[in-house]
């Protein structure tokens, strides 16, 4: 008995030095230029950042009480560790040579403006010339940035962006001749040095300098859900309250929500409107952008003030939420039973009675599918559309709709299912395809229009992004899978520091390091540390995850996956 409370000391202090070890390396704070009361511009940013912060004792959410809920044990530090093979374990305990590294890269690509921490750069690649408009804040790349820096206790550099792009999204907006909406978010931005002025401006691209001229649709749908992830970890209600922020909310749903001629619940999108930023035939409703658009209704919904035209936003969202849940969890579901339904599909069908309502033509069916779909698991589909379904998997929209729950329980336990029976082809040896599977070919040329970035296992056309491992990671832990994102750790650790972090890697099973791919990508850097953390602390899951909705649970006709034996 002695012998153990010998280990067990000498384990606790090995702990508190690890610890002290982490802090000076700097995984805590990072001092600024200078302090909020030294800025010289009256606007929106000093009017914010000068109120008080309120001190709210926070309840745990749904997500944060199943974590504590699936944990075996207790770490020394107090944290809760979930039931995994022991070298994963251990990995919890012994910080990786490799998150040392990550802050380091990830506090270099740290962007000021007027002083203040604004966002992270693209990408901070020395080893080109070629820059592009790496050089800038993107508003999707800035996201496992700023989760990174919340778990790390640094909220500062996260309120500077939230309140920075909402006045950019202020701004007069134009492409050629013509005016966007006034809720559009930028793409991205990039400080501007005037050095006769010797003053700083932010400029921002909306689409009218991006290839392909696209607007960002995701980039506001991201505001909304890092604006409750930002609530959610510090507690602070005073910035989502402000007059401001209920405003950018409002402008953002006012453009998804309004009536028009569409008969459908989802959202009409162009190529290019998403993280799939060129031409690679997502064009209608991608599955991305549905489950953004759904995740974002619902984080808004838990921050709009019911006053004034805030009660009428509330009543929009509800109903869409209804509609649009009831509509993705039945028409873009597909599993062994639904495919084999599609299979037998009667086309030309009339009227409310009719079973294939969107007439998709069984013989559309690629034969790839057939053998990829196994008795067990399930994913949505990319695209859903009149004549239409785009049968290839998706990581960032199955990811997103297990963390929103637009997936249900049953069907957030196919997708991981399917992910395990299917690891060679959706991950590889570096986590995690973009889409599967590539086109290429006749195929290839028609879709993209022959585009050489995108050319087959590359790019956005079957490449393998780093960066997804953190919404991999907040799926698994969702779902008590946590051994699935460790595995996908691992595998991101054997060679992701030694290539020198890339945006993307090609090759069938990710093998080889993009041919276009920027090195030091921070989204890389941050979606490795973000996954790290996660795993470290299961209870971070609660800013990033949502709770399933009883009242918007709606009575399934088709089968969420293969009956269980």
């Amino acid at each position: 008995m002695l012998c153990v409370i010998i280990l067990f000391y000498d384990f606790r202090s090995w702990s508190s030095q690890t610890v002290s070890e982490m802090e000076s390396v700097g995984l805590r704070a990072v001092g600024s230029h200078c302090s909020l009361s030294e800025m010289d511009d009256l606007d929106l940013n000093r009017a914010l950042l000068d109120r008080p912060r309120l001190k709210i004792e926070r309840k745990r959410s749904f997500d944060e009480r199943s974590m504590s809920e699936l944990s075996r044990h207790d770490s020394p530090r107090g944290r809760s560790v979930l039931d995994t093979p022991l070298s994963s374990a251990r990995n919890s305990f012994e910080p990786h040579p490799m998150m040392a590294e990550a802050w380091e890269a990830l506090r270099r690509s740290m962007v000021f403006f007027r002083g203040l921490p604004v966002g992270t750069l693209a990408a901070v690649d020395n080893t080109t010339d070629e820059v592009l408009n790496y050089d800038q804040v993107f508003v999707r790349d800035f996201v496992p940035s700023a989760l990174a820096f919340l778990m790390n206790g640094e909220s500062d550099i996260v309120k500077h962006f939230l309140l920075k792009t909402l006045q950019l999204q202020d701004s007069e907006k134009r492409v050629d001749r013509f005016k966007l909406g006034k809720g559009v978010m930028p793409a991205s931005f990039k400080v501007s040095h005037d050095p006769i002025r010797e003053t700083d401006h932010l400029v921002a691209d909306f689409g009218e300098t991006a290839i392909g001229r696209v607007a960002p649709v995701d980039s506001g749908f991201w505001w909304i859900i890092l604006l409750r992830a930002y609530t959610k970890s510090t507690g602070d209600l005073t910035l989502s309250e402000t007059p401001e922020c209920q405003k950018g909310m409002k402008l953002i749903l006012s453009l998804c929500l309004a009536e028009g001629f569409d008969t459908f619940p989802t959202l009409l999108c162009a190529d290019g409107c998403s993280m799939i930023d060129r031409r690679m035939g997502v064009y209608g409703y991608p599955i991305e952008i549905q489950a953004l658009f759904y995740m974002a209704l619902r984080c808004a919904l838990s921050m709009l003030k019911p006053d004034g035209d805030g009660r009428e936003c509330i009543e929009k969202i509800t109903k869409r939420l209804h509609a649009l849940s009831f509509h993705m969890r039945n028409y873009f579901w597909l599993d062994y039973q639904q495919l084999n339904d599609i299979y037998r599909y009667k086309t030309e069908e009339y009227s409310h009675t009719a079973v294939n309502k969107f007439n998709v033509m069984p013989d559309s069916i690629p034969d790839w599918v057939f053998d990829f779909m196994p008795l067990r698991g399930g994913y949505f589909v990319g695209n859903v559309g009149p004549a239409h379904m785009d049968f290839r998997w998706f990581a960032l929209g199955n990811c997103v709709s297990i963390m929103s729950s637009l997936a249900t329980p049953d069907q957030s336990m196919a997708i991981m299912d399917l992910l395990e029976h299917r690891w060679d082809e959706l991950v590889g040896e570096m986590p995690l395809k973009i889409c599967y599977p590539c086109l290429e070919g006749h195929e290839w040329r028609i879709v993209t229009g022959c585009d050489p970035k995108n050319t087959r296992w590359s790019y956005h056309n079957g490449g393998s992004w780093p960066v997804l491992l953190w919404q991999l990671t907040a799926a698994c832990i969702k779902t008590g899978r946590p051994q699935i994102a460790r595995r996908a750790v691992d595998l991101i650790e054997s060679r992701l520091h030694r290539d020198c972090w890339p945006e993307y890697y090609d090759g069938k099973l990710g093998r080889y390091v993009g041919k276009q791919a920027r090195k030091y990508q921070t989204w890389s850097i941050a979606g490795y540390l973000v996954a790290k953390m996660l795993l470290e602390d299961p209870s971070h899951i609660g800013m990033i995850s949502l709770e399933e909705d009883k009242l918007m649970k709606p009575v399934i006709k088709r089968s969420a996956s293969w009956p269980q034996l």
